[in-house]
Order: C-alpha cells, then structure tokens, then sequence
C-alpha cells in the first residue's frame, strides 16, 4: 500500500538486525529503536524483497498442505507405534488400505479400539483434506503457463513449480542461478580464519519448504527419470564418486538453476538424446 502511494519502503533482514541489536549490554525499546535508526544512517543492512500478494496467498496454501502432511505422518506414526506394541504390524500408510489394516487388527481389541479409533479418523478426515488441496493445486498448475514449463524438467510436478514460483516470485532479482542456490540455502558455508579456510554443509537459509521440494524432485529424478538428460547423467556421476546424499543436493541445487533460465527465457526444458548425456570432464565424456 506505502509503495502504491510512493512511499520508498526498506524491508531489512531481520536476523541480521537482531545479530547486531544482540551486541548491547541492555535491552529496551528506545535502545532497540536507536538501534535501528543507526542501521538505517549508515545503510549497514541487508535489504529483502516483500512479495507481491498472490506469492504469499500461493504459498500460504503449499504452508497449510505441508502442515497437514506433517500431522497425517505423526498420526500414522502414533498408531503404528501403538500397534507394534502388542505384535500387530501394518505396512507404510498409503491411502486407504492403511486404515482398512488398521480396523482390522483391532476388531477383536475392544480397549485398543477406543484409543486408536480417534486417531484414525483424525488421519482419514487430514487425507481427505490433503487429496483436496492436491487437486485444487493440480488445477492451479495447469492454468498457469510458467508453472507448466517448469514442470517440463525432470523430477518437477505440481507442487514444486508452484512452490518455485511462489518463493521467487519476479526472476529478473536473481541475475544468476549462483544467486538463487543462496537464497536458497543450498551453498556450502565457508569458514576462513588465518590459514584455515574449511567449506561445510549447505547454509539452510531461505525457505525450507521450497528446499525440501527440490530435495524431492532431485531424488525422483535419479531413482525414477529414465530418459536421458544431462542434469540427471551429471548428478549420477556425482554419486558414483561421492555418494548420493551429495549427488542430490548437487542436482538439487542445478535444478534450482534450471528452473530460473527456463522461466526467464520462456523455454521448456530441452532433453537429450542418449549419446549426449555424458557431462564434459567425467569418465563418461573422456571415453567418448
């Protein structure tokens, strides 16, 4: 609204504000305030992109969707556990066969039967639930043209070009794809000090939900993408000479690359044929 009037708006990273704010003695509202006054004199800040309102009202739905994929997994957790205890096992809880096993392992158990029966109806009304936003986000993604050339690339369904679209919501702020492996936590952190200078894990920072969707479009693609590709041949060399954890991050973080030159340039993802997927300077490519 203050920008729609003119108004210029900083939005200033809050964790760093904190970090800083944290370097005083004393805590209170006017030293807090003087604070922030003196981030803003000496422009010692990180700025971060407000996003528009469709972004945010996208990703509310995939927050609340996740949350009730959270709860269905604890419920299903919960009744297993209980089960085990008293010799009954039931496989992995997949639609709704698991209920179905469920129900009948207590029949006989009337005791059991009352503690369990509200929470399988708790799991069957949170699946019903689930299966009602995947639709209404299927149809989403179908409508949306963007979302539709994402989904052209290996591993990339609905949910994840509707989570892509939602957390970068304008491409043109991200000048490469390095910049948006960044933001997306999905660089090593790096620690110099002197003549130490160690590379870690990946940073974790940015959206966990837009992460955790490239996590699992990286691991369908190298277990169940059969057609040739180069992002899927380069990430399985990765894992014959470092392991698979590290090959999913690795592709993981290539789609993520991927996924922002094709909504920039407006082209679908191009495959390969077989003969062209070995990657330039691995044993694949060498032999050829």
């Amino acid at each position: 609204g203050l920008r729609a009037l003119g108004v210029p708006v900083v939005c200033v990273d809050a964790r760093q504000a904190k970090a800083v704010l944290s370097a005083r003695v004393h805590k209170s509202d006017d030293l807090d305030a003087e604070g922030l006054a003196q981030l803003a004199r000496t422009g010692w800040y990180a700025e971060v992109r407000v996003k528009s309102l469709d972004a945010h009202r996208l990703h509310s739905v995939l927050t609340a969707r996740a949350k009730l994929v959270a709860m269905k997994r604890t419920l299903s957790n919960t009744i297993r556990s209980l089960l085990k205890t008293f010799g009954m096992f039931t496989d992995r809880a997949r639609g709704a066969g698991f209920a179905a096993r469920v129900r009948t392992l207590i029949a006989d158990e009337p005791l059991l039967e009352k503690g369990i029966e509200g929470m399988l109806s708790s799991w069957e009304a949170i699946d019903d639930e689930i299966r009602t936003l995947d639709r209404f986000l299927a149809r989403e993604a179908r409508r949306d043209a963007v979302c539709q050339r994402l989904m052209s690339a290996p591993g990339v369904g609905a949910i994840t070009a509707l989570a892509f679209r939602s957390v970068v919501d304008d491409p043109t702020r991200f000048r490469t794809g390095a910049e948006l492996a960044a933001y997306l936590g999905l660089v090593p952190r790096r620690h110099q000090s002197g003549q130490m200078d160690r590379m870690g894990s990946i940073s974790r920072c940015g959206d966990p939900l837009m992460r955790s969707y490239l996590f699992e479009a990286a691991t369908v693609a190298l277990s169940r993408v059969k057609r040739p590709n180069r992002p899927v041949a380069w990430a399985r060399e990765i894992a014959q000479r470092s392991g698979l954890g590290k090959a999913r991050v690795a592709l993981a973080r290539k789609l993520a690359t991927v996924l922002l030159a094709m909504w920039k340039t407006g082209e679908r993802f191009t495959w390969t044929a077989a003969e062209d997927t070995a990657v330039e300077g691995t044993p694949a490519a060498q032999a050829a």
